[in-house]
This record gives C-alpha cells, structure tokens and sequence, in this order.
C-alpha cells in the first residue's frame, strides 16, 4: 500500500467503525476533535452535517421502515393480520396524542385559573398583583 493513500484508507476505516455505533460515537468523536484540535472538530462537524452523518440516516431509517411495512409477505393471512395490527397501534396511537392535549390543556387552564385567582386576592387585599410563575 502507498503511503499517499495510506490516510485516506484508515479515514474510512475510522467512519465504517464510527458507523457501527451510530450517532452517538459521531458525536463523541466531534467533541474530543474539538477537545483536541478545534479545527478538527470543526471539519468533522462539518462532515457530519453535509455529509449526512447526523440526519440522514434516521430519514433513510424512516423509509426504509415504510417499505418494509407496505411490502407484501406473500402470505394473506400474515399480511391481513399486520395490516389490522398497524391499524389498531395507528388509532391507539391517535388516541393517545388526543390524551396528552387534553392533559395538557386541563394542566394550562388549571394553572391560568390558579394565576387569576391570586390575581383577583391581590387586588381585593390591595397587594401588587402576583408574578406569572416561571416554569
């Protein structure tokens, strides 16, 4: 091996390694880069970014996981069996989102309620009327 490729060869190797444990080692890796040498971390960085290291793959993941879903097994029973599972977690799914702005909006009325009604003692007291709580 020539040693001008020599570089070239153990950068990929660095990224198929880094590959294999995902995003976070990427992120490790930046940091100590920038740890080490800014400018470094900075290319990586970059790297990451345009090089589609930090978005791209959960997007491709996405997709791929569409496919696989719409694809047909071949075996009607198995695909009618997934397609109602996929239904049934889709609506629970719904339903749940449903729940959580409900909560959420019962949680924003109970403290907007809680708010006027120290706003209405302060006034009645003759007190500054109280601060919006920081949360």
């Amino acid at each position: 091996m020539s040693t001008a490729l020599a570089p070239v060869s153990w950068a990929r190797q660095a990224e198929t390694w880094l590959d294999g444990y995902g995003k976070a080692a990427w992120i490790a890796a930046m940091v100590l880069a920038f740890i080490v040498f800014w400018p470094l971390g900075l290319a990586l960085l970059a790297y990451m970014i345009w090089g589609k290291k930090m978005f791209g793959k959960s997007y491709r993941n996405s997709l791929q996981r569409g496919a696989m879903a719409a694809q047909s097994s071949g075996n009607s029973a198995f695909d009618a069996y997934k397609a109602e599972t996929l239904r049934r977690l889709e609506d629970e799914q719904a339903a749940f989102t449903a729940f959580l702005k409900r909560l959420r909006d019962a949680k924003d009325k109970a403290e907007f309620d809680a708010f006027m009604e120290d706003n209405r003692k302060g006034r009645d007291t003759g007190t500054d009327a109280p601060q919006l709580p920081t949360t």
